[in-house]
């Protein structure tokens, strides 16, 4: 396996070792209390193991990954579920607010991170910015109407995959707009016959 190819896993485990770890746990257990000990151990293994490896942590990932210890935390500390449901919520605004401020502030938080890859213009990644704050905070509300109106059982399949699976869909959406600005490099050279 190529250290590029590790490295994609290496993110793929990060970004969703303590989901699984939660699901798992729940399938097994139906349980909340104990899913979220399978959240709480499943974070501190991945960070530990992204940092291992990448010898760092991207912010991303330990932002949420952060936030999966202080709410499964507190939500064992306090015998509450509702605050581990209340997570995605918090967690999608931050995240939606932050690409608004990073705009209002002149920024373009997406080209960030997606700006070697990419070559669009100023407006089009102030509208990519906005779509995906728009995208964050309808995550946090649809959460909210979930966990409040729904089973334990179904909340648990919506947080993972479903929001996962939420996120691809809106990602590939996207797709035509961004393959008309990859920049020419990142493209493989046509096949020759």
């Amino acid at each position: 396996m190529s250290a590029e190819n590790k490295r994609h896993w290496v993110r793929y485990f990060v970004d969703y070792a303590a989901l699984v770890a939660f699901l798992a746990t729940f399938l097994v257990t139906r349980n909340m209390q104990t899913a979220t000990w399978g959240l709480v151990a499943g974070s501190i293994v991945a960070i530990a193991v992204g940092f291992a490896v990448e010898r760092r942590i991207a912010p991303l990932p330990l932002f949420v990954g952060g936030a999966g210890l202080v709410f499964g935390g507190a939500s064992l500390f306090f015998h509450d579920p509702r605050i581990l449901k209340v997570k995605p919520t918090i967690v999608n605004t931050a995240i939606g607010l932050g690409l608004l401020v990073g705009l209002a502030v002149k920024k373009h938080p997406l080209k960030l991170v997606l700006g070697d890859a990419f070559d669009m213009p100023e407006a089009t990644w102030r509208r990519l910015t906005i779509n995906y704050a728009l995208f964050f905070v309808s995550l946090a509300a649809l959460n909210e109407l979930v966990w409040r109106t729904q089973t334990d059982e179904t909340w648990v399949f919506f947080r993972f995959p479903g929001l996962m699976i939420l996120t691809v869909v809106f990602s590939i959406a996207h797709a035509p707009l961004l393959m008309k600005y990859v920049k020419a490099e990142e493209l493989p050279p046509p096949p020759t016959e």
